[in-house]
Parts: C-alpha cells; sequence; structure tokens
C-alpha cells in the first residue's frame, strides 16, 4: 500500500529556531498596543491562543475554569473550547458558558476571526482548525467513534501560534489531545492538564501527562489565575534571542550547560543559541523568574527541574508516517533499491537517529516489512534506532502508542500492523515489526556510530545544532553508510558539504553518499575534533549478519583436546526425553537421515536409519526409566543399500546447567561396529562383553527381542495415531482461536464506538441536566410569582381540560389538584349568574379575540374575568388563559366615587350661583379657586386670578396681620369673620367682610384656606 495519507502542514522548527526566524519573530505581548507594534509569523496572531479540549464531564470544568478568571482583569487571549459533541445534538455548551464568565461567547462559523478576550465553541459534528487567524470547520472523515478534534486543532494551533499556542486538557476518557500535547510542546508553546483526582473521567489528563509534556498538573479552578500568571512572565516583554549574548548571560549558560552535562551526562553547549535561549526562556516563564542567575540558583536547589530542562531541549515532534510525501518517495524510489542491492546471506541495516519514541522507525519498518510481503522476499533487516532521551526509548521500546495515532496511520497499516490494546484506548505495534528493531540509548555528538548501513533517517536532528556539529554528524553518516547508502534528512534541513552526499529528491531532503577517494582520511578528521568518538560502546546482537572474526591464538591444549576429540570421539547426538536433536557431534550421515514431509524440529527417532530405530526407541525408553545408561550392541543398519554393524549407547547427561530433573537430557552415541561381532539384547554398559555360544539360548533370546520389538512396533504405531488426531485437534483449536480474535476485534472495535457514543451522551446529559436546572428555578420563580400577584388563573387545553391553575383560583370555581385533566364545564363554579365560561372559551379559541366579562362571586366579591388565547413561543394556539382580577375595592371606590360626584355637582352649583365671592388658596397663597362672584366684585377673571398670589390682593399694612390670622388657622383656631381691605384689579381698595375657613385632610393638617369676601355695603 502506497503512503497517500493528505499532506499535513509541517512543523516548522527552522522556522522557530533559525537564524532568520530569530529576526523576524518575537514573541508578542498580551497588551493590545504593544502587541499592534510586534511583527507576527505568518498566520500568526499577536495574541495567545488558548486551546481547551474535553470530553465527558467537561461542563464542570469549564465552568471551574472561567468562574475562577479573574474579574478586574482582561486576559488578553482568546479561548478555544473543543469538546466531543453528540454529531445529531444541538449543543447548548454556548448558553451554559456565558453564566461563567464576562467575555463574548460565540459558535464557531466557518471562517470566523479570532479576536482576544473572546471566548469560540466548536459546533457539533465538526473538525476545526486555525490558519491565518480564522477558525475554519471541516467535515470530520473518521467514522464516528474514531474521531480526534482535539488533536486535529491542537497541532494547527501549534503550526500558527508557535510559543503563543497553549493547550489546556481537561476531563474526558480516551487519549484525544496527547498528540497535539506533543505539537504544542515542539514548537515552544505550554501544555496544562485537569489532575486526575479533580476530574469526573481521568483517561484524557492522565494520557496527556503520560507524554511527560505537561507543564501545569491543576485543579480548572486553580488554572485561570495560573495561566495569566505565565502570560504576564512569558509574553510581558519583548524577547530578543541573539547569536552572542552579552557576558554576564554567557557565564550563566555556561553554567547551566555545567549542571545538566553533571546531572544528564549530555553536553548542549554546540546546539544553536536560538534553540536554548528559547527553551530557556520558557522554563524561566513557568516558574516566573526573572534573570537567568536566578534560573542557574533554581537549578542548583533544584535538581528534578535540570531534568525537566533537559526533556524540553530534546522535545521532538514526531509521529507516524510524518511527512507523507517525503515517505511515498521513500517507498517507491528508496526501498525498492535498498532490496536490489541487497546480497544474499547479508541484512539490510538502517539507523535512526534521535528516533524519539520510535513512530519515525517503525513506520520505516512497516515499509520494509510491506515490500517484502508484497514481492514475497525474505531478507534479514536490522533497524537501531537511538536516543538521548532514556524516557522516549522506554516508550519506543514497548511499542504502544495511543489511539489518536489512526489519524496518522491508514487503516490498511493500522489492521496489518497493528493491534488494539484490551482496554480500546492504545494501539501496540505487531511483534512482526518489533522485532525488527533494537533500542538504545545513544548520544550520536560523542558515541561511536554504527557501520556499513544502508540507510540513515536523521529527521529534524541537525536543525537543533550548530554549524559545526551539523558538518561533524554529515562526515560520520558518510563514513557510517554502504556505498551508494541512502541519507533521510527532515524536510527543514538540508546537506551544505555536496562533496559527501548527492542528493536523490530535494523536496523530500532524500540524499546519495558519494564515494570518498580518501577514507582513511576522512576518518581522521571524523575523530578529530571536539567531540572525539570516546565513551561505551553499543553491544547490540546483529542476527543474521556476518561478524567480523576476532583471531586470537588458543592455548596449545585446548588445540591438542579439539584435534583428540575430532579423531577419536564418535558420532553422538544430544537429545531432549522428547528426542529432538539439541546438539551434533561428529559425522552421522550413515546414522541419520532427514525425514520425507514438512521440516519441523529434528527428531532423532523419525530420523533414525532402518535397523535403528526400533532399537533406539527401546534404549530411550530404558534409559529414561532407569536412569542408567543403556547398550544395544551389533545392530544390523541400512545404510546405502547395504547393511552395517552398529553400537548404540544412550546415556542420561546427569552433569551441566542444560539438564534438570523436570527437562533431562540425553546423549545418543554411535559408531559402528566390526562385522563379526554378534548382535546382542540390550543391556547394561557394565555387563558389556562376551556372551555364551549355547544356540538354545540365542533362540530364546530371538525370540524375546521379535516379540518385544513387535509390541514396540505397534506401540510406536498407536503413538502415531494419537499423535495425528491430535495435531488434526490442535488445527481446529487454531482455526477456532482466530475465528475469536477475530470475533474480539470486531468487539473491540464496536467498543470504541461505544464508549466514543457514551461519552457524546454524557455531555448531551450534562448540557441537559444543566438546562432542567434552569428550568426548574425558572419554574419555582413562575409559580411564587403567580401566587405572590393574587391573580387566580387557570390553564385550559384545546378540549377544554385544566391544565395548571393558581392558588387564587381554588377560591373562585373550586379547584382541587385532582382536577386537573377534567373538563372544565364539569367543575362547580362560585360565580353567581354567570354560565357562559365554557361558550366563551370556545368563542376565544376559535376567533383569538380576548373577551373580559364581569363576574362576582356568592360570597360578594368581584372580579375581573380575562379569557385570552394560550401562546406558545413558536406563536402556536395550545388552548386559553382564564384570570380572574379582584375588582372589588375597585367597584366600592366606584361607587363611592359616583357618590362624591354628585354631591360635588351640587356644591358647584350653588358655589357658581353665589353672589359673594369665593375663593381657595394652598398654604403658600396662591389662589387655587376663584367663583364668578370673585370676578364681578374684583374685575379679575378666573384664568387672570389662578396666576395670583393671595398677598398681591392685600394692602401693604395689612399683610403682617393677615399673616399672623393665617398662622392661628394652621395652629387649628377658630377666627370670626372680620373687617379687612383688599385691591381690586383697578387698583381700587375696597372694604370688605372676610371668613376664613381652614380645609384639612384626614390627619387634620391644612391643606389650603377657603374665603367668603362680602362688600361692606351689602354686609351692612
Amino acid at each position: 500500500m502506497k503512503v497517500t495519507r493528505g499532506k499535513e502542514k509541517q512543523s516548522a522548527e527552522s522556522g522557530l529556531d533559525s537564524p532568520q526566524a530569530s529576526q523576524t519573530t518575537g514573541t508578542p505581548l498580551p497588551d493590545k498596543r504593544q502587541a499592534a507594534a510586534l511583527p507576527a509569523a505568518a498566520g500568526q496572531t499577536a495574541f495567545p491562543i488558548v486551546g481547551i479540549g474535553a470530553s465527558a464531564g467537561g461542563l464542570g470544568a469549564f465552568e471551574a475554569f472561567f468562574s475562577g478568571m479573574p474579574a478586574t482583569v482582561e486576559p488578553n487571549m482568546a479561548f478555544v473550547l473543543v469538546q466531543h459533541l453528540a454529531p445529531d445534538h444541538k449543543s447548548l455548551l454556548s448558553e451554559l458558558i456565558r453564566r461563567f464568565t464576562r467575555m463574548e461567547v460565540f459558535e464557531v462559523e466557518d471562517g470566523m476571526v479570532v479576536r482576544p478576550n473572546c471566548a469560540y465553541i466548536i459546533p457539533p459534528n465538526c473538525d476545526m482548525a486555525i490558519i491565518n487567524g480564522k477558525l475554519q470547520l471541516l467535515a470530520p472523515e473518521a467514522a464516528r467513534g474514531h474521531r480526534l478534534p482535539i488533536d486535529f486543532f491542537f497541532r494547527s494551533l501549534a503550526d500558527t501560534q508557535r510559543e503563543l499556542a497553549i493547550g489546556i486538557v481537561l476531563s474526558g476518557t480516551g487519549s484525544d489531545g496527547s498528540l497535539g500535547v506533543r505539537a504544542i510542546k515542539g514548537e515552544g508553546g505550554m501544555v496544562m492538564a485537569q489532575s486526575p483526582e479533580s476530574t469526573e473521567f481521568d483517561g484524557m489528563p492522565v494520557s496527556a501527562i503520560a507524554t511527560g509534556m505537561v507543564d501545569y498538573e491543576l485543579a480548572p479552578a486553580e488554572m485561570a489565575g495560573q495561566l495569566i500568571s505565565y502570560a504576564s512572565h512569558a509574553f510581558g516583554k519583548l524577547q530578543r534571542h541573539t547569536a552572542h549574548p552579552p557576558p554576564e548571560a554567557e557565564n550563566s549558560l555556561q553554567k547551566i550547560f555545567l549542571l545538566l552535562r553533571s546531572q544528564t551526562g549530555h553536553d548542549f553547549s554546540g546546539y544553536k543559541p536560538s534553540t536554548i535561549h528559547r527553551r530557556i526562556e520558557r522554563r524561566m516563564a513557568i516558574h516566573q523568574i526573572e534573570s537567568l542567575p536566578g534560573y542557574v540558583k533554581f537549578l542548583q536547589q533544584t535538581p528534578n527541574e535540570v531534568t525537566a530542562l533537559f526533556r524540553d531541549l530534546l522535545i521532538g515532534v514526531t509521529r507516524f508516517f510524518r511527512d507523507p510525501e517525503a515517505f511515498q518517495v521513500l517507498e517507491t524510489e528508496i526501498i525498492p533499491k535498498l532490496f536490489a542491492n541487497a546480497v544474499a546471506g547479508t541484512a539490510i541495516r538502517v539507523w535512526s537517529t534521535g528516533c524519539s519514541t520510535g513512530e519515525e522507525a517503525y513506520s520505516i519498518a512497516i515499509l520494509l516489512m510491506q515490500y517484502m510481503e508484497e514481492h514475497r522476499q525474505i531478507h534479514t533487516i536490522q533497524i537501531f534506532a537511538t536516543d538521548i532521551d532514556p524516557q522516549a526509548i522506554a516508550t519506543a521500546r514497548s511499542g504502544l502508542y495511543p489511539a489518536s495515532i489512526a489519524a496518522d496511520i491508514s487503516p490498511e497499516h493500522l489492521s496489518r500492523y497493528f493491534t488494539v490494546a484490551s482496554d480500546g484506548a492504545a494501539y501496540r505495534i505487531h511483534r512482526s515489526i518489533r522485532d525488527m528493531l533494537v533500542f538504545s540509548e545513544q548520544d550520536v555528538i560523542k558515541d561511536p556510530p554504527f557501520s556499513k548501513l544502508d540507510l540513515i533517517s536523521c529527521r529534524n536532528l541537525l536543525i537543533y545544532l550548530g554549524a559545526d556539529l551539523q558538518k561533524r554528524l554529515i562526515s560520520l553518516f558518510h563514513y557510517a553508510l554502504n556505498p551508494g547508502g541512502c541519507l533521510f534528512l527532515g524536510t527543514s534541513e538540508g546537506i551544505s558539504e555536496t562533496g559527501k552526499f548527492v542528493p536523490l529528491d530535494r523536496k523530500a531532503k532524500l540524499f546519495l553518499r558519494k564515494d570518498d577517494p580518501h577514507p582513511q582520511d576522512s576518518l581522521q578528521r571524523l575523530t578529530a575534533g571536539p567531540f572525539p568518538m570516546a565513551g561505551p560502546r553499543l553491544r547490540v546482537p546483529q542476527q543474521g549478519a556476518s561478524q567480523p572474526t576476532i583471531l586470537r591464538k588458543p592455548p596449545l591444549r585446548e588445540l591438542t583436546e579439539l584435534e583428540l576429540l575430532d579423531q577419536v570421539a564418535p558420532a553422538a547426538a544430544l537429545i531432549n526425553a522428547q528426542g529432538d536433536i539439541l546438539y551434533l557431534h561428529g559425522r552421522t550421515g550413515m546414522f541419520l537421515e532427514p525425514s520425507p514431509g514438512e521440516t519441523t524440529i529434528n527428531n532423532i527417532l523419525r530420523m533414525a536409519r532402518e535397523g535403528l530405530r526400533v532399537g533406539l526407541t527401546t534404549a530411550l525408553h530404558k534409559a529414561m526409566d532407569t536412569h542408567e545408561p543403556v547398550r544395544c550392541a551389533g545392530m544390523r543398519v541400512r545404510t546405502n543399500g547395504h547393511f552395517i554393524n552398529v553400537n548404540l549407547v544412550v546415556r542420561p547427561v546427569t552433569s551441566g546447567q542444560g539438564s534438570s530433573p523436570k527437562a533431562p537430557l540425553y546423549l545418543v552415541i554411535l559408531e559402528e561396529a566390526p562385522a563379526s561381532e554378534p548382535a546382542g539384547e540390550a543391556m547394561p554398559e557394565e555387563n558389556w562383553g562376551p556372551t555364551s555360544d549355547t544356540e538354545a539360548c540365542l533362540n530364546a533370546l530371538r525370540e524375546e527381542l521379535q516379540a518385544k520389538n513387535e509390541y514396540i512396533q505397534a506401540t510406536h504405531e498407536e503413538l502415531e495415531t494419537s499423535y495425528e488426531e491430535l495435531k488434526s485437534s490442535n488445527e481446529e483449536m487454531q482455526s477456532v482461536n482466530e475465528e475469536l480474535q477475530s470475533a474480539n476485534e470486531e468487539l473491540e472495535t464496536s467498543k470504541e464506538e461505544m464508549q466514543s457514543i457514551n461519552e457524546e451522551l454524557a455531555t448531551v446529559n450534562t448540557e441537559l441536566q444543566a438546562k432542567v436546572a434552569e428550568l426548574s428555578r425558572a419554574n419555582n420563580d413562575m409559580n411564587n410569582l403567580l401566587a405572590g400577584t393574587g391573580i387566580g388563573s387557570v390553564f385550559i387545553d384545546h378540549r377544554l381540560r385544566i391544565l395548571r391553575f393558581t392558588p387564587a383560583a381554588s377560591a373562585i370555581i373550586n379547584l382541587i389538584a385532582t382536577d386537573v385533566g377534567r373538563p372544565v364545564g364539569h367543575l362547580v363554579s362560585n360565580l353567581v349568574g354567570y354560565n357562559q365560561l365554557v361558550a366563551d372559551a370556545q368563542e376565544v379559541l376559535a376567533t383569538l379575540v380576548t373577551r373580559e366579562v364581569d363576574v362576582q362571586t356568592q360570597d360578594g366579591r368581584d372580579y375581573r374575568l380575562r379569557i385570552q388565547p394560550y401562546r406558545t413561543l413558536d406563536n402556536v394556539i395550545e388552548g386559553v388563559v382564564l384570570t380572574f382580577v379582584d375588582v372589588t375595592g375597585l367597584k366600592q371606590t366606584e361607587a363611592a366615587l359616583r357618590k362624591a360626584v354628585n354631591g360635588l355637582l351640587r356644591l358647584a352649583a350653588v358655589v357658581h350661583d353665589a353672589h359673594d365671592a369665593l375663593t381657595v388658596q394652598d398654604i403658600d397663597g396662591r389662589i387655587i379657586a376663584w367663583n364668578p362672584g370673585a370676578t364681578r366684585m374684583y374685575g379679575w377673571s378666573e384664568a387672570d386670578a389662578l396666576r395670583l398670589n393671595a398677598r398681591e390682593r392685600i394692602p401693604q399694612p395689612l399683610r403682617d396681620e393677615e399673616s399672623a390670622r393665617m398662622e392661628a388657622l394652621e395652629r387649628a383656631e377658630v377666627i370670626p369673620p372680620y373687617h379687612t381691605q383688599r385691591i381690586a384689579k383697578d387698583g381700587a381698595v375696597i372694604d370688605i367682610w372676610l371668613t376664613a375657613t381652614a380645609l384639612v385632610d384626614e390627619t387634620g393638617r391644612m391643606q389650603a384656606i377657603a374665603t367668603t369676601e362680602r362688600p361692606m355695603q351689602a354686609n351692612t
């Protein structure tokens, strides 16, 4: 099968750590003003983007995370939430998240631009990626139950944002997110994971933590504060990475290199300065350390931080069939040449340097195995995979990878070369592939290389090294490869020394080794330099390969004994109790020959020639029973058309490490006897000697021997029959086992799908539970609202059956709880003279016109009955609503007002027809009433008078006296009519008799003063 996976965006290690990138790519600031001034890489936003992945149990973690966000600090980051959602169910996540954060929350639409201080929610049934600051939605390719949306988004986030990418893994089952975590860390980003003890489902956080690349392991409520603190230190100032740091920084760096070398044994001083600075600054931001000397002190006090820094410096972005186009060229162009050039009896040798967790080494092994299977070739394959990271090598040796690798491997490769783990959460590499690889810890800089190699894969290692180390490794690879060998580099790497390699495919970074005219000079240059090839050699078993012979002069005694053994010792075979041959000595061809049929383990009983098998079987059984040596002398054995006499000895092996009571060994000694020596029966070796010449004795012995032979032959035939039956049964059992394995694989697949559906259902269930709780609160509020208003309400369906009612309605039409569901016409109401309830309700249903009726209960209470259609939020009529508003007080007020109005009308007629001047003024003197008599007396119309103040009509000398009288009225004193004066409109002063009366409210407080004014002439 060809490698036809779609091309994925290459992680730009060279862009991250190259000198050009150091000059053009700065670390942006969270502050908007500063961020706007910073250049951003292609497609990179000027602010951090936080990807948050969750599955089952994620809603509670989301709530805790956003609830822990500081209320007074703007995060100046964007948050993108990716959750496993049911593809056929509308998500309520956006609506629920809005309650826990003051940020704007959006459900993502295709092409939506990401802005800081906003949260974005993935919609159902979509994969999502971020490109050029925009969120792109894609239809998922994988079947339901095998989708990995979190890994998909995290990878695109790492490719786009690089060191500004932040990944958070929350509660969920499975391993989605683990590969994305590797991608984010490989680009210099930061990763958080929820602490397993705080999760509802700990599968995803545990899988992420197991990668060893999680920076913070926290409860969700603690993550937001730590995130803000990290951002302020990591992006709070513009960081510049220079090739020549100042002297004080260079001094601190040398101390860091010293601490790393003393604890790990590896020297990083030859790595690119930009790489070292970036990784160290990221560790400083995690621990919120401001200066390099402070970080050196922290390293000295915290040995675990040295290990963490070591692992950060070694982070490699790797996956199966990384850069599919390059692996396709390797498959179609290089691998066929490796097999075509392979010499019979030799191995195809491959070295994968910097293999990390082994994915790319296994990818090469899969392609080699696939080629052998398709072309039916058998060759010995040796793949040496090395790395300096012991934890990565341990992962590679186990061959166990998360289920998310299915995104990188074709279904055919996955089914042929991987098996599903028992829990369905991982894949294990097949044994046939695992046996092709040898994993070892090796520092390619200082440890000696492998040799006589056909292919070297060194992908994305050189980009982290300085120019001098790169040249040394290129020379080392040239030395280690066979003539015509191939070098496979990463897509961001190249070779400057064109004299050593010829490019085969520049795009795929495949190079062919050129012959060196002066190999000895090359070797001397290789071993010279700052990093001589020293240190312990790797001892790696090389199966099937010719080993160089190490000549040494054997001792004379050993040489003599070997020659004597070859000349004197007879032919012999070391066998076990079943007759399987373990070791042969001497020339055994005249006694043993291969048996026809399928070749399995060589068994001496099957290989024994005619005349030897029966005696050998008898002697072996007797030796097993007696544990003593057994000899058969003078046996006639057919060999090459004639018979020879053979002496046989079967001797139990009682010494040495190979033999034990549970697994005894036997030595079978065969030697040709003189022709004159007569055949004899099996007897102990110590009785071996001359026999009697009596004919009768010989005949008896022959008859007995013949009977035993016939018995043994019959027993042997029975054993062979039983063996065939057992073999047939074994084949049937193997067939049944294969069927069970197939059924088990189908069940595992079904289990994965059910597990994914269960996660989606758990997410939907959590959302619905939150919605039910909200509706329950709203229902409680509505019930209390309806009960608190005191308005009786009855809800009736289309068939005029009661759906529900408020407590106030039960006193009006005699409702109890069991009346729900009964027709409203069957109820006995307390309404007097109103029996049109059913007819009016039907009319409202028919016309949709609200109807209002005034009704009265038997206890004399008055109500306003309002009958209106019941409309849903979708504007659908589902019945009618009856509301009873108590208007008893209103009716009583109306009656009282009616009575008061009648009295006032009569009083108004009297006032209007009175001859005297009648006025009313408030306590501030403003005139508020003026009758026609006052107009006739003073000349002001009513309109003009209402704009006057009473003091304006009092002559100046009398104003104090009038003020005193007003105060007396306010004190509720009675003032009898008195003589005074008032000014008319024309300025004339009129003498009058005045009667003043205080108008008071219910509390007895004076509100106004009414006066009756009569001219003195009229009074006299």
